[in-house]
């Protein structure tokens, strides 16, 4: 469970969702704040921005991208998507475009409750100051540029390095195919998605204790990866 009060904002038009989560995190420890409609959401957060936003894409009175864009210009808040399991562009297209994770519908409370909870470590941790990440018995070194696997040493090439230290700066969030290939390869390899596959083959070779079950780097079908974190 989470402790102290931080606030959570709820934006569903559905009163069933809310129904259905208040319980669930007030028991976590969380104070609740509900919206049903986008304009409202946006006037709350005017006035006050809470810990965390999860937020449906579906809304009546205006797109939920078009509510997450209005926040990103204001704020880095965690933002957690409630998206439909057949909405996989808009499910892309809101994390390229700012958001931190996403929950398809319908969804169940411990996934929920174990994403809301990386969001908010991640929101608390500044890109590229940590300078070890560990998940299971991998370890990467940032500073050193060392990695190591069950204490041996593991030799990556300087591409699968920079690939590697980008999932573990962004551990826990969903990052597309579009976003990873954007940042390590550049604008003009954004749809090269068999390339950043190759990549993530090599790296679960040196990496994963059993490459075919990964453990550490995690597909998320149709959209991208997840670098597991013991954080």
């Amino acid at each position: 469970m989470l402790s102290g009060q931080q606030r959570i904002l709820v934006v569903d038009d559905e009163p069933q969702i809310h129904r259905f989560l208040r319980p669930t995190l007030v028991a976590a420890g969380f104070e609740v704040v509900s919206a049903l409609t986008g304009k409202e959401a946006l006037g709350i957060i005017a006035k006050a921005v809470p810990e965390l936003v999860l937020l449906d894409l579906g809304l009546p009175d205006m797109d939920g991208r078009a509510v997450l864009d209005a926040i990103r210009a204001v704020s880095r808040v965690p933002i957690v998507i409630l998206s439909a399991r057949d909405d996989e562009a808009a499910k892309v297209a809101a994390l390229d475009a700012g958001a931190d994770d996403y929950v398809n519908k319908p969804f169940g409370v411990e996934e929920l409750m174990a994403r809301l909870r990386t969001a908010l470590r991640h929101a608390i941790t500044i890109e590229g100051t940590t300078a070890v990440f560990q998940s299971g018995e991998l370890i990467i070194d940032t500073l050193a540029h060392r990695v190591t696997m069950r204490g041996e040493p593991v030799k990556l090439t300087p591409k699968e390095f920079e690939l590697l230290l980008f999932l573990a700066r962004h551990a826990g969030r969903v990052l597309t195919h579009q976003h990873i290939l954007r940042t390590i390869w550049g604008p003009a390899h954004v749809d090269d998605a068999q390339y950043l596959r190759v990549f993530v083959r090599r790296l679960r070779q040196k990496i994963e204790v059993d490459p075919a079950q990964p453990r550490i780097l995690l597909t998320e079908a149709g959209v991208g990866y997840r670098l597991h974190s013991d954080a």
